[in-house]
């Protein structure tokens, strides 16, 4: 059997277990898997709601789940080969098994966790994010003089700093934070604890460096929005009210994450509300039902990826062969179709004009579209569009969506366009930079290019593609990778922009290409495989893995074989690698290659073994 016979052969395999996992609706549900924060925080605000007992067995199979990662120093990481430890981790992994009678402070794991906190600063340099659980839980003071300006939410919404100028997940993080600082919220627990023992220092550092220039400019606009007469600050806390309750998911989510589903309860629960109100017992079953039964236990995803996943193995499917009459692809069709969204969401702040037609993440999200899901979910639905009037004028909306999403700057961002506000960015927090604004990046702009040049007829010489190509080109780094931000990460962005570059017609031996060429086979592994670590995000350069990974090589390979020749070395390499992946270790199958936040928040995407080693398999039958 020659290799592209073991291809073949390995290709019919790995389609028919996606005939065994699709679920009756068409769909594909694998876990989400991000970092332990969600699992910690469900566990606390079990105890805060009195629920530890009622939900017993959920909470049970969380804690099993935190102490089986728990790692040999005390801490727990976010990634394999994260040095040491994270400490924002461990902390929340160390009050949630506190606080839910777990384990007890002289256990000897809590006392191995409590040894790793004091020896990397304490709870005073903890992550922004989860300096708030914190100080919520009375367990650190909430910032001292900090009072923020209510009336900031009564800005017009062209205002240059204006609550639309963030990007949209810091806005529904920041604003329950807000209220909760405002109101110096402290919420009674169940099971009051102490965790003065973990305070290496008297000083929390909650924003960095506040000698700035830029952060005494904030300040001083904060005083004059402060200096506004008290109904403008009651207002603004109506506003920042409203604007909750208006994003709240059919489940009860705040649009549709976890993360900041919790904050949105504590939230409440300072403005005035209930535990037994509907908006946050509709809140905590949405919380409830991200539940996942991983084989180490319960984990709490933060947004399930049913939409992203359905849209990418509905397209690898088809790229591998599977015809758009297979009831395979047709159900998943079906699925996509239904999942288009008709509603008017914040993306349209900025691109008043643009008609809804986007698709969003998660099944429950409908009104949040993205241009990454929209771009995946047309890609499925090409090859049956062609054939049928009603799901061509849907395709042709998406199509319309996405291309008005485009930035001024030529590039795609994540979720709405021009939220590029480079001021905001200088905001005194951790992740500043990476999660304020909604940058034009390689990844999105690389795949919004390979879907035009592939799958519409929309050519190099439109003026939109050609200040996309532009934008690409102009953002290449030294080395001739691309940094990816959706993705782990030079490998992720490198891909991206290739595939977008080769499919819209920039010729194999452009010198940007040669050069990322040239980077990504230097970067390939002994086994033939490759590797990045999620520490690249962190360090903002290519950082090896020491063993190889089936996504991050599926990606390398893909990008290749629009370059070099199908039985070139290093394509036979990869494959290679790819064909063996059943006998790879847990760690190579399970590392993160998808990022949520640089440092904070790494996703190791269930589906992503099954859906890219497929696409790199079936597009090297192709060629």
């Amino acid at each position: 059997m020659n290799l592209e016979e073991e291809v073949i052969q390995n290709l019919n395999e790995r389609i028919n277990i996606l005939r065994k996992d699709q679920k009756a609706d068409g769909s594909w549900e694998y876990c989400f898997e991000g970092s332990i924060m969600t699992d910690c925080f469900m566990l606390i605000l079990l105890n805060d709601l009195a629920l530890l007992d009622k939900e017993k067995e959920l909470c049970e199979k969380i804690a099993k789940r935190l102490i089986k990662l728990q790692e040999e120093n005390g801490s727990w990481k976010l990634y394999e080969d994260e040095e040491n430890g994270n400490l924002s981790a461990t902390v929340q992994a160390y009050v949630a098994l506190l606080v839910s009678n777990t384990l007890e402070k002289d256990h000897l794991n809590m006392k191995k966790a409590e040894k790793f906190i004091l020896s990397n600063g304490g709870l005073g340099k903890v992550h922004f994010m989860t300096k708030m659980i914190l100080a919520i839980h009375g367990f650190i003071q909430y910032p001292t003089f900090f009072h923020f300006p209510m009336s900031y939410f009564l800005l017009p919404n062209n205002f240059p700093l204006s609550l639309f100028e963030l990007c949209s997940y810091a806005r529904v993080h920041l604003i329950p934070m807000i209220l909760c600082i405002n109101k110096r919220y402290n919420i009674k627990s169940n099971h009051p604890i102490n965790l003065d023992h973990l305070h290496a220092t008297k000083e929390i550092e909650w924003f960095d460096d506040e000698r700035d220039s830029f952060f005494h400019f904030l300040v001083e606009e904060g005083k004059k929005l402060a200096s506004y007469p008290l109904y403008f600050h009651d207002k603004g806390y109506e506003k920042a009210e409203k604007f909750i309750l208006e994003r709240i998911e059919t489940n009860g989510t705040f649009y549709s994450y976890a993360t900041s589903t919790f904050y949105m309860i504590y939230a409440l629960l300072a403005l005035g509300y209930e535990t037994s109100s509907n908006e946050i017992q509709q809140a905590l079953s949405g919380l409830i039902s991200y539940s996942f039964e991983t084989e180490d236990g319960i984990h709490i995803q933060n947004s399930p990826s049913q939409v992203w996943d359905t849209a990418l193995l509905s397209y690898a499917l088809q790229e591998a062969g599977v015809f758009p009459t297979d009831t395979l692809i047709k159900k998943s069709v079906d699925y996509l179709n239904k999942k288009q969204q008709i509603l008017k969401g914040d993306w349209s702040k900025h691109a008043k004009k643009i008609s809804p037609g986007g698709w969003g993440f998660s099944e429950v999200n409908s009104f949040i579209p993205d241009n990454d899901d929209t771009s995946a979910a047309l890609r499925a639905l090409t090859r049956s569009a062609i054939s049928d009037s009603t799901q061509l004028e849907k395709w042709q909306k998406g199509i319309q969506f996405l291309l008005g999403l485009q930035n001024h700057d030529g590039g795609w961002g994540a979720f709405e366009k021009d939220v590029t506000n480079k001021w905001l960015t200088y905001l005194p927090i951790e992740n500043a930079k990476d999660a304020i604004i909604d940058p034009s990046t390689a990844d999105l702009t690389g795949r919004v290019l390979e879907f035009i040049g592939n799958y519409t007829t929309i050519d190099g010489k439109d003026e939109q593609v050609k200040k996309a190509i532009e934008w690409i080109l102009e953002h290449q780094e030294k080395n001739g990778s691309w940094y990816g931000r959706w993705g782990i990460c030079y490998i992720y962005g490198t891909w991206a922009a290739i595939t977008g570059l080769r499919s819209i017609g920039i010729p194999k031996n452009h010198e940007a290409i040669q050069k990322a060429a040239k980077w990504l086979i230097s970067v390939q592994n002994d086994d033939g495989g490759w590797g990045e670590s999620g520490y690249s995000a962190v360090k903002k350069s290519y950082v090896p893995l020491k063993y190889s990974t089936p996504s991050q090589t599926a990606w390398a390979v893909d990008a290749l074989l629009t370059i070099v020749d199908k039985d070139d070395e290093v394509i036979n390499r990869g494959i290679q690698y790819l064909l063996a992946q059943k006998d790879k270790t847990k760690k190579e199958v399970m590392y993160p290659t998808g990022l949520g936040l640089p440092g904070g928040f790494y996703i190791h995407y269930h589906s992503y073994q099954h859906i890219y080693p497929l696409l790199a398999l079936a597009h090297y039958v192709q060629k």
